[in-house]
């Protein structure tokens, strides 16, 4: 008798997409919709619910948006993937690495609403998607990465920056479309040395982005000459009090300028804590994941960014994206909860009534200013279309070989595996003018803006490109900016200072004070007959042998020839015993001679 075939069975809850289109290709996405995540203790005796997500975030709703209109772009072109649909499945994953990695295994698993427990055909599938784009940020995209690398499925992130996911023997299928921290952080540094900033203090955030972000800054910093005089880690889940201490360290410290490496989540309970006792009159330094963060800048509380600096990714236009986003309405799927949830908190309106405003459907998006329909930043908006025709151009040129391979009758066959080749030669421009390939680790070119923040006349705050850091260049011409155009903390045209000592002078020594950085030091005169000739000098040198330091000590001048005068004090002493001794002398010789026979 034969054995029973064995039965694959879908064990737990299927997870769905948010948002969903079918196509004859699928793409997977996975961006954090909401900030948080509701975290619950489960007892263990039943099956546990699924886990609620609050605080919904227009910003990465945006995201998603651009990655469905740059696939609906690619379906309308005759040119690229001509005669095939792309789909999408978005899922949310709550800012959440646990529910990163479980909307991973979502699209490796193709779940569908047809899922259910003990349905074989749901583990029989082959994978739903041929790529990912996601997640937004660095430690949930490390979580995915590692996840679906060992099954050689692309992911493509448009935000993940930490340098750690450049090593491909960890994360093998993943690339990305914006730059490593493996620029940033050193041009950061170099920016820093820059405007002789030497004594600063640092925080950042306490995950996979800022604390590899930060570890690469305080080496480059390191070899600069740049002292930190404190360096501090938060994480937006931290408790109050822990925020506390660290405005109080930012407060009671002498370094005036500091470097945020933070994500726009843990940056604003820190901003939120610093508001409430006023400027600390600080200049700030940030990263690119809140540098050109608007929901900052429409904050009054937070008017003491005015005059912060850092790079931000290059800016761009996507035409047809606004008409787009205007269009978005909960008609489109009225079953959708998403979809409502975006009209709700957009508008501040509820579809059920009750105490808050009635939303009627008629409300315009067009009319309405915030992170979702802002059009003057889509820095990182344009680097999940140019992730999504990476994909397309991938696909475009494997079945384009395939179709010249195989016999016209058959559909060509193609997997993952292939695909993520595919990535790996691929070369395109996107139609912002941008070139797009990947080095062998994954990478993009690194290229930013320096932004400024300046107020306007009418109070607010702007972003501003003072200048450019491209890595293609040569290492002392990587950095350009008109320092003109640069606008200060307190709307100070000058940088302010930011050393734990001033300058020594020439003539002076460079002391390290006793258990202090290298950056604070006090200045000690040289000793005669050494001079130091350069300012911040580590030591004093001796003249030579026929010179002498000069007054100041910064110059060896030739010793002076001096001769004696009988109408000078000691040429008179000199003369006076000169003679007594010859005359001592003449009258002991006569003295002598005359008693001689005596």
């Amino acid at each position: 008798m034969a054995a029973p075939a064995p039965i694959c069975s879908l064990l737990g809850q299927p997870a769905l997409p948010l948002l969903s289109a079918e196509g004859d290709i699928n793409i997977g996405a996975v961006f954090p919709l909401h900030r948080n995540a509701v975290l619950k203790v489960h007892s263990f005796t039943s099956r546990p619910e699924k886990t609620p997500c609050i605080s919904f975030d227009p910003r990465e709703f945006q995201f998603a948006q651009t990655l469905i209109f740059a696939l609906e772009e690619i379906n309308n072109s005759s040119d690229l993937l001509p005669g095939l649909s792309l789909g999408y499945q978005v899922y949310d994953s709550c800012s959440y690495a646990p529910l990163a990695i479980h909307s991973a295994l979502a699209l490796m698993n193709s779940p569908g609403p047809e899922d259910s427990l003990g349905n074989p055909s749901s583990c029989s599938r082959s994978p739903a998607v041929l790529g990912i784009v996601g997640e937004s940020s660095s430690t949930s995209t490390i979580g995915i990465s590692s996840l679906v690398g060992p099954f050689s499925i692309p992911v493509i992130s448009h935000f993940a920056t930490c340098a750690c996911l450049s090593n491909k023997k960890k994360f093998p299928s993943f690339f990305r479309t914006i730059p490593s921290d493996f620029y940033q952080s050193r041009a950061l540094a170099k920016l820093v040395k820059h405007f002789g900033w030497n004594w600063v203090g640092v925080v950042n955030s306490n995950n996979d982005y800022g604390n590899n972000g930060m570890a690469t800054f305080l080496e480059a910093a390191w070899h600069d000459g740049v002292c930190v005089e404190y360096q501090e880690s938060i994480h937006r889940t931290d408790p109050r009090e822990k925020i506390l201490e660290v405005v109080r360290v930012i407060r009671r410290a002498t370094a005036r300028v500091v470097v945020l490496f933070l994500t726009l989540g843990d940056l604003i309970p820190l901003m939120n804590e610093l508001a409430l006792e006023g400027d600390p009159g600080l200049q700030w330094v940030g990263s690119e994941a809140w540098i050109t963060a608007r929901v900052l800048t429409e904050n009054k509380a937070y008017g003491f960014l005015r005059g912060a600096v850092g790079f931000a990714i290059r800016n761009a236009r996507l035409d047809g994206l606004e008409g787009f986003l205007d269009k978005v309405h909960p008609s489109q799927a009225p079953d959708n909860t998403l979809l409502r949830e975006f009209w709700e908190t957009v508008f501040q309106c509820s579809f059920e009534g009750g105490s808050s405003t009635l939303c009627t459907g008629t409300e315009s998006l067009a009319k309405l200013k915030n992170q979702y329909t802002d059009m003057s930043e889509l820095r990182i908006s344009n680097k999940v279309y140019t992730a999504v025709y990476a994909i397309a151009h991938a696909l475009h040129n494997l079945l384009t070989d395939l179709k010249n391979d195989t016999d016209s009758g058959n559909r060509p066959v193609y997997t993952s595996q292939q695909v993520l080749q595919y990535l790996k030669e691929v070369r395109f421009r996107v139609k912002t003018g941008e070139e797009i390939w990947f080095d062998a680790n994954g990478d993009v070119v690194a290229c930013y803006d320096l932004v400024n923040w300046q107020q306007e006349e009418n109070g607010t705050l702007q972003f501003h490109a003072v200048g450019l850091y491209d890595s293609s260049m040569p290492p002392e011409q990587r950095i350009t900016f008109n320092k003109r155009k640069l606008v200060w903390a307190g709307g100070q045209a000058e940088a302010p200072a930011a050393v734990c000592s001033e300058s020594c002078p020439t003539g002076t020594r460079k002391a390290v004070q006793k258990g202090k950085p290298v950056c604070c030091y006090d200045c000690v005169p040289c000793a005669e007959g050494e001079i130091s000739n350069i300012t911040d000098s580590n030591g004093c040198y001796r003249c030579d042998l026929d010179y002498w330091s000069n007054e100041k000590r910064d110059r060896c001048v030739l010793k002076p020839v001096e001769f004696l005068s009988y109408e000078e004090m000691m040429g008179i002493v000199l003369v006076f015993f000169s003679l007594l001794g010859s005359g001592v002398t003449t009258l002991v010789a006569v003295v002598f001679s005359v008693h001689k026979d005596t």
